[in-house]
This record gives structure tokens, sequence and C-alpha cells, in this order.
């Protein structure tokens, strides 16, 4: 009895002191599927590749992706339906708050635990779900290291301590407009900018007519449209060219979607346009005009650290 116990002493100790990381492993579900855009991104980062089932299907698809598309797509692209999410055997499911509840009633009998995740409207907000979604995953540590490389990304961008707000209106598709509890009005705030939208009392997803812009112009027009669609002909309208104090650059839609490893690039994007319009060494030269309007290069084209073509207004820039 003595020779067990002995033997049995060095595991008793070893469970004692377990590192709560290591605990969270042992707990973490096999398998986890992502029904959510945002979440995608953040599971991405903080499981391991075998742990994840699969992530939603906008996460495939370049025009509705928050993430790296090449990564998202080495797993199953999954919608929101029962037999889709059963195929691929999930033991936890990260889900929508407007998953029908019949659905969710199908998977949990079927034995499948959901978790509801939902948008993030701030930094804070964005920080949680981060270390909910690596605690689920048992890789708490992972979550503290994404969370650590979104601060690092917002303190390089910040602008400096006597700069003034710039006054940005960021103008999506159909001439919507995030106001200001949203995760985009706060990168704006900690980049340098000032949300012009939440300003004027605007509210997410409201609609800013041309009027009040020409009205009221901002003294840069961040757009966030699709360069190809019919409702992106307001971002482009001619009598925007009369706006002679007022710069224009692209915003990647995707960056204001989500918050997680996203925020990183909307970050540095920001960073970049308010750099651009405040660049003022010889070296660095100031913005290009295109006509009447400033233009905001971004690094993903030609025209930016010297020698290239000048920034189209409405280039890509991720």
């Amino acid at each position: 009895m003595e020779r067990i116990k002995v033997c049995l002493l060095p595991l008793i100790l070893t469970a004692c002191t377990a590192t709560p990381a290591q605990e969270a492993a042992q707990q973490a579900p096999l398998r986890i599927a992502s029904l959510n855009p945002c979440s995608d991104a953040i599971l991405a980062e903080v499981a391991d590749p075998a742990q994840i089932a699969g992530l939603s299907s906008y996460s495939s698809d370049p025009a509705s992706s928050s993430m790296d598309i090449a990564t998202a797509r080495r797993f199953a692209a999954l919608g929101d339906s029962v037999e889709e999410v059963a195929a691929v055997r999930p033991d936890l499911v990260l889900t929508t708050n407007f998953m029908a509840p019949a659905s969710a009633r199908a998977l949990e009998r079927m034995g499948m635990r959901l978790e509801r995740v939902g948008m993030a409207p701030s930094v804070a907000d964005s920080y949680a779900q981060i270390r909910q979604i690596a605690r689920i995953a048992g890789h708490p540590e992972r979550g503290e290291a994404l969370v650590r490389r979104i601060e690092a990304a917002l303190a390089a961008a910040a602008p400096p301590p006597d700069a003034q707000p710039i006054p940005a209106l960021v103008w999506q598709s159909g001439g919507m407009v995030p106001g200001q509890d949203t995760m985009i009005s706060q990168l704006l705030a900690r980049t340098g900018f000032a949300n012009v939208a939440g300003d004027m009392g605007l509210k997410q997803a409201d609609l800013l007519p041309l009027e009040r812009v020409l009205a009221r112009p901002p003294q840069v027009i961040l757009t966030a449209g699709n360069l190809h669609g019919n409702e992106d002909r307001l971002l482009r309208h001619p009598a925007l060219a009369s706006l002679t104090g007022t710069a224009r650059a692209r915003l990647d839609p995707s960056l204001l979607w989500c918050g997680g490893p996203t925020i990183v690039r909307a970050a540095e994007r920001l960073a970049e346009v308010r750099r651009a319009m405040t660049r003022t060494t010889p070296q660095s030269p100031p913005l290009k005009r295109r006509g009447s309007i400033s233009e905001a290069p971004s690094s993903s084209e030609e025209g930016v650290g010297g020698g290239g073509r000048p920034h189209n207004i409405l280039g890509a820039a991720r």
C-alpha cells in the first residue's frame, strides 16, 4: 500500500499544479464550427486547425470575408442549415444571435453545444469575445496574445498627443454611414479622426444624402463601397469635385464589420490615411490631387514611398 501511495503521489501533485491553460485545453471541445464571420477570424487565430470543423461561408467569399481567404478556404464552408452543420459533426457551434430557434433546438438535440457571438460594438467588447472564444478553444493564452497584438497596433496608429481630430465621414454603399456607437467610430477616434456622422446624430446604417455632405463637408471622406455596384454612384458623384478642401480615400468595407484581428488592419489603414493627410516633409510629399479633390495614398498601391503614380481615390486598400 505504501508503494502505491508513493507511485501515485507525482500524479496527484501534477493534477494539483495544472495551469489554467492546461485545464482549459483538457476541457476544450474536440471540434468547433463557426457560423459567424466575426468569430471565424478569431477562431482561426486561437484554435488548432484540427479543432476547426468549419467556418461560415461568408469567410470564403472575398465580398464578405473579414479574414484571409486562403486560410478560410482550408476549412468547410458552412451555411446556417442544420444539415450543413450536422454534416461536419462539431461538438460546439459558434453562432449569431439571429439563428432560428428551431435550428438551434435541432442542433442541441443532436448533442451540440451552442455559443452565441454577436457584433462587438467596441474594442473592449471585442477583447471580451476574443477571450471567450480562446477559452472555449482551450487556449486562453492565444487570446491574450491576440489582445496584446491589437493593443500594439492601436498604440502604433495613435496620433501625436497634440494632434487635432480630423473630421471624417465613412460613407458606405447606398450612402449608409456608421453612427457613434460603433466599432469603426471608436477606431476613428483612436487613430486621430472624428466621426462626423455621429456628430450629426446619425446611427448605424442611417442614410446620409449627398446634399448634407455638400452642405457640411468633412475633411476626409472614407469611401467603403462596392467599386462596381450601381448603389455606389453616390460615392462618386461629380458634385463632390466642388469640395476643394475634402480628401477622399478608399476604406475596404470588410474593415467595418468585425473586431478581433480585423482591428489591426483597420487601425493600420486609418493611420495610413491620417499620415498621408498630415505629411509635410520633402521626402514624403503631401496628398496628391486629382482635379480639385485631395487623395490619400494606399500602401497596397503605387504612389506610396515615392516614385509611383498617384493613388486612385477608390482603389482597393485592405
